[in-house]
């Protein structure tokens, strides 16, 4: 297999082992999955996704446009704000739209009362390690905190959406944290057809207890007789997707400094936004010690510190695992760097070169 690096594999057999769970919880309790494109957008594995998932949740119009062109069944979409003009053409393809306040409720209800119409609530608790991502932190603009303004729209809407975690791997803190749910919406959640939990459950992890996770939405939807979602992006793609780069340079600055065809700041841009480090196959407590660096002007361009069993050189392949979620969809032009192709390996084991960049994408990109 000789590709041109760097280029994002998706394997599609490792991509299964999470949809089967997601399927098994499906069929356990009820819960529906609908996929989050604002984590994992690449359609050329919709068609295998499809077959497990109930369906996509957007948070724009051109996600919602593309789940339903390419993924199909259900299409959730949301948005922080909606303009005149999201309405106009969401009504085209939504099944559900979800607004974030009480004002665009009112405001746009008249126009979308055919569809299912839900509304976002903030519980004021949440899951995160980041305050940057927390939907929960202090002045956050994401859902409606005020109870009793959100009861006195219970006429104008089916269902609920509470987005209130964040690489949330902990079942006994979301086990709380759904009580909690329960007791202070429970008024209103007995008059709703469904319920969205958003997605930040990392329930597709080995070690996770999915039966535990299974019967918990169970007993709180039977006792709210009301359909449960679930809006999985990293838990629908997690470790389906390697990153491949290719060694260009070895530098030294008091460590080995070994420079990949690759960039933080272009290709993986969550590891500089949350200052976390890669993870990268092959590397263990070795000897040979190197830090990884990206090919772009950026200082802090750093994939992280690494220790291998043999030296590296020039030419070698660095492979850089979980590289699905929330990358191809921040891909962007810095230092007019070459954006990796994208590949996916079939379910028979056949290579499919699916999307390849080159200079004119460069030069389209802003005029």
């Amino acid at each position: 297999m000789l590709f041109e690096t760097p280029y994002y594999l998706i394997d599609e057999t490792k991509l299964v082992k999470n949809l089967e769970k997601i399927k098994a919880v499906r069929k356990s309790c009820g819960a529906k999955s609908v996929l989050a494109l604002k984590c994992f957008s690449t359609w050329s594995v919709f068609e295998l996704m499809h077959q497990y998932m109930d369906g996509t949740t957007s948070s724009s119009r051109y996600e919602a446009r593309l789940g339903y062109e390419k993924f199909g069944k259900e299409v959730h979409a949301y948005s922080v704000a909606f303009s005149r003009e999201d309405i106009t053409k969401l009504k085209e393809y939504a099944s559900k739209i979800i607004f974030n306040s009480v004002s665009q409720l009112q405001t746009f209800y008249s126009q979308v009362s055919h569809l299912d119409v839900g509304l976002r609530l903030n519980p004021q608790i949440s899951y995160s390690n980041f305050d940057l991502a927390d939907p929960a932190r202090k002045y956050s603009r994401l859902g409606v905190t005020d109870y009793q303004s959100a009861f006195e729209m219970v006429d104008l809407i089916n269902g609920v959406m509470f987005h209130y975690n964040c690489e949330n791997e902990d079942f006994d803190n979301f086990s709380t944290l759904l009580d909690g749910i329960s007791d202070t919406y429970r008024d209103l959640l007995f008059q709703l057809d469904w319920i969205s939990l958003g997605g930040g459950i990392y329930f597709t992890l080995d070690d996770y207890p999915l039966d535990k996770f299974s019967n918990k939405l169970k007993e709180f939807s039977e006792y709210f007789d009301i359909q449960v979602y679930l809006e999985p992006g990293e838990a629908a793609i997690t470790n389906s997707t390697s990153l491949i780069t290719t060694v260009l340079d070895i530098v030294h600055n008091k460590i080995d400094i070994a420079i990949v065809n690759s960039s933080i700041e272009a290709h993986m841009l969550d590891l500089l936004t949350y200052q976390e480090s890669a993870k990268i196959k092959g590397t263990s407590l070795g000897k040979y010690r190197y830090m990884i660096a990206g090919k772009s002007c950026l200082a802090g361009d750093i994939f992280g510190d690494f220790h291998f069993n043999s030296p590296l050189k020039v030419g070698d392949n660095i492979q850089i695992a979980d590289a699905g979620g929330y990358t191809m969809v921040k891909m962007n032009w810095f230092n007019g760097l070459k954006m990796p192709s994208i590949i996916v390996k079939r379910l028979n084991g056949c290579y499919d070169v699916v999307k390849t960049f080159g200079y004119q994408d460069f030069k389209n990109n802003l005029g």
